[in-house]
């Protein structure tokens, strides 16, 4: 399968079954978004995974979709601005662009697993920072419920609507 027909597999997903994720896949994962390139290497992430229920029901007070609540899994991504790189010419702070870098590898990576994923950062970030006591210095940038979907069509992907290319890139 070439890399194109791979990353169109790739789709949110918004229903799990109840069965729970190896930690095997799990690590998985984590590694995809471990070795995924940043700024001048700095990594500015930290990845929380909650698969405790009790943490999980409060996750779902940040998030109050009924589908959330099925996902066995969520992997909290955080960014630190500490230790982001910031352009020196006009100071343009890096850490959701390298945030964001490590989520895509986590998502294909999880595609690759047979596991679902959505991309989630519409959510309460305070009551996220106080369910998770999450440092000040650390910002949650995005919830990644991830489970097995409940539905085997959920595995079969439709073609996406995407613009054409014509809109997105200009040649000089």
């Amino acid at each position: 399968m070439s890399f194109i027909e791979f990353a169109r597999k790739r789709h949110s997903v918004r229903s799990f079954k109840a069965q729970s994720v190896e930690q095997e896949k799990i690590e998985y994962l984590l590694e995809a978004a471990r070795i995924a390139p940043s700024a001048v290497n700095f990594q500015p992430w930290k990845m929380i995974v909650v698969t405790d229920k009790a943490l999980l029901n409060q996750l779902q007070d940040c998030y109050p979709r009924e589908w959330f609540s099925t996902a066995p899994a969520c992997i909290v991504v955080c960014g630190d601005h500490n230790r982001s790189w910031k352009r020196s010419s006009d100071e343009k702070d890096y850490c959701d662009v390298d945030v964001a870098i490590a989520i895509t590898h986590l998502t294909l990576a999880a595609a690759d697993q047979g596991l679902g994923t959505c991309w989630i950062c519409n959510f309460d970030v305070r009551k996220c920072v106080a369910a998770l006591s999450i440092p000040k210095h650390m910002e949650p940038i995005a919830l990644i419920p991830v489970g097995y979907p409940s539905n085997p069509d959920d595995l079969v992907v439709e073609e996406k609507q995407r613009k054409p290319l014509s809109d997105l890139v200009e040649y000089r």
